[in-house]
């Protein structure tokens, strides 16, 4: 079952993309492009009523960081919420992710919170992936990214919940934080967002051009009239002044930044064990991922001077299961890998396999600013001194722009 959905949405992701030929592909293209009518009519309703005060939005009291995008998957969002959340802390923030934890599975019992100060028992919170201390649930029950971040965050607590506005309060109330990072957020207007950080993917700023479902915008360009800073992904050090150009037709104000999300070290998947990134130089190499981007992992490892072998891929966020990697444990035997390379944020959900002849890494990727350092003080400055956004500050050229979206 798992793996026919698995392959549905290899398919639908062809199609979107245009990898898929024949006639049942382009008759699903034309299909997807009339609903991508609809959700774009969806989402200008949607921002009108939330503008208009129709729909309020909760205000916690608090520092809330929106760190997004507008289109799905691939433009580095995790590493740049824990860089944040590391400077945050490093400059005595108390800060907490939320996240709604994408893919992760139901708690088989909920989970219970006793306030330390109070004493007070809640028998059902949101989900603490953690509370800053210790990490307290699993991947698949927090979600890859959330238990991502717990793990490396210590002292920045992770709540995960759909409704962000709930996780927020208990965060706030129960933890004691300061500062929300709200993760993913800036299409969740429920909750009231102090700053918008929102991330574009300088190789693909604007997915494949169409809106969802046919395409992978969740959002039309115009309305990067939100953000109020820009950070620009996977840069290489090139000029990108056609680039900034185009977005700055959709948001004058915005400061703008460039970064790229630099591999740092290989690290065991299951030991501690930590390699420089001259291990993988000359070495033969059987890579798996579920990401949004493979292509740019499987990139990345040659350019380190891997030789790639092969390369399974899965869906975005695929949990993965004993019965998936069994063929391609198999293949990497038979070809005599000399490692296995998975990407840090599938590591977390990768099962024990029956055989471990062959030693499994991660690569450990972090963010590095190549332009707009400056850019990137001042913003963190802002969170830190509490300048806030009040929910009604919509400049007269940023209500155009929704409008016109």
């Amino acid at each position: 079952m798992a793996g026919d959905k698995s392959e549905l949405e290899k398919w639908a992701t062809d199609v979107i993309f245009g990898r898929a030929r024949g006639l049942g592909p382009a008759l699903m293209r034309i299909l997807l492009r009339g609903l991508s009518w609809l959700y774009r009519l969806g989402v200008k309703v949607r921002l009108r009523l939330f503008r208009k005060g129709w729909k309020p939005q909760a205000n916690l009291g608090t520092m809330v960081v929106s760190i997004g995008n507008i289109t799905v998957g691939g433009t580095g969002k995790t590493p740049v919420v824990e860089r944040f959340a590391r400077e945050l802390t490093e400059r005595g923030r108390k800060v907490a992710i939320l996240s709604r934890g994408y893919k992760s599975k139901d708690l088989k019992e909920p989970q219970k919170w006793q306030n330390p100060e109070s004493g007070e028992v809640i028998t059902s919170p949101p989900k603490i992936v953690s509370d800053g201390k210790k990490v307290l649930l699993k991947a698949n029950y927090a979600g890859d990214e959330p238990y991502m971040l717990a793990k490396n965050l210590p002292g920045v607590a992770v709540v995960v919940d759909r409704d962000r506005v709930r996780g927020g309060r208990f965060a706030v109330k129960e933890l004691g934080v300061d500062t929300l990072l709200l993760d993913d957020g800036l299409q969740y207007l429920d909750l009231d967002h102090s700053i918008d950080v929102v991330l574009v993917d300088q190789n693909a700023p604007y997915g494949n051009g169409y809106i969802l479902p046919r395409g992978t915008l969740r959002e039309p360009p115009a309305n990067l009239c939100r953000a109020d800073y820009i950070f620009l992904t996977k840069c290489d050090g090139q000029p990108l002044d056609s680039l900034v150009k185009k977005i700055r037709k959709h948001n004058k104000e915005a400061e703008i930044l460039q970064c790229t999300h630099g591999p740092k070290h290989l690290q065991g998947v299951f030991h501690d064990e930590v390699l420089r990134l001259e291990a993988l130089e000359g070495k033969y190499i059987g890579a798996i991922s579920g990401i949004a981007q493979p292509k740019s992992f499987d990139s990345l490892l040659k350019e380190l001077g891997g030789n790639v072998l092969f390369h399974t891929t899965f869906a975005d966020h695929h949990a993965f299961s004993a019965e998936d990697i069994a063929p391609f444990m198999h293949r990497c035997i038979t070809r005599g890998v000399d490692m296995i390379v998975t990407t840090e944020k599938d590591a977390v959900r990768f099962p024990l396999p029956e055989e471990m002849n062959i030693p499994i890494y991660y690569l450990r990727i972090e963010v590095k600013i190549l332009e707009g350092e400056e850019v990137w003080e001042r913003c963190v400055e802002r969170i830190c001194q509490r300048v806030e956004r009040e929910p009604e500050d919509w400049t007269e050229e940023r209500i155009r722009k929704m409008e016109s979206a």
